[in-house]
């Protein structure tokens, strides 16, 4: 059970790093960038076959979709196939905030945190020639038993 978990985990991190790298690579700055992950869903003991959606506190269905508000963002209750059966939760997001940098600035004109995902998701805008660089998110292995 521990070792599927931890492969469940190190998967979610190299599918992160890999969006996080095509992200920064992306060649509109104003574009909006979605992230995905795949994370163990929350699972309520008197409510075994859902999903908990925290940010609702409300239990979901498996293939049910829910807001993240107040942050900006949206999960997916997700079964997997595996025997016996475990509940995922597919979040996704605007994914981390880009490195500071001088020559790129938050459009505070564009960007509008109350509207539906994803188009709450921060826009900025930079000097003509300079990108976004996104934080490196650390490759993790797998921890063997």
């Amino acid at each position: 059970m521990k070792a599927f978990l931890v492969i469940v985990l190190a998967w979610i991190v190299c599918v992160a790093a890999q969006d996080d790298k095509k992200a920064s690579e992306s060649s509109s700055d104003s574009e909006i960038k979605i992230y995905k992950r795949l994370i163990p869903a929350d699972v309520l003991r008197d409510f075994p076959g859902m999903c908990f959606a925290s940010t609702r506190c409300a239990t979901v269905e498996p293939g049910k979709t829910w807001e993240l508000t107040p942050f900006c963002g949206r999960s997916t209750c997700v079964q997997n196939d595996e025997k016996p059966a475990k509940l995922l939760e597919l979040v996704e997001d605007c994914g981390p905030l880009p490195l500071a940098n001088e020559k790129c600035k938050l459009d505070t004109e564009k960007t509008n945190k109350t509207a539906p995902f994803p188009y709450c998701c921060p826009i900025f805008t930079c000097e003509p020639g300079v990108k976004l660089e996104y934080p490196e998110i650390p490759n993790e292995e797998p921890k063997k038993e």
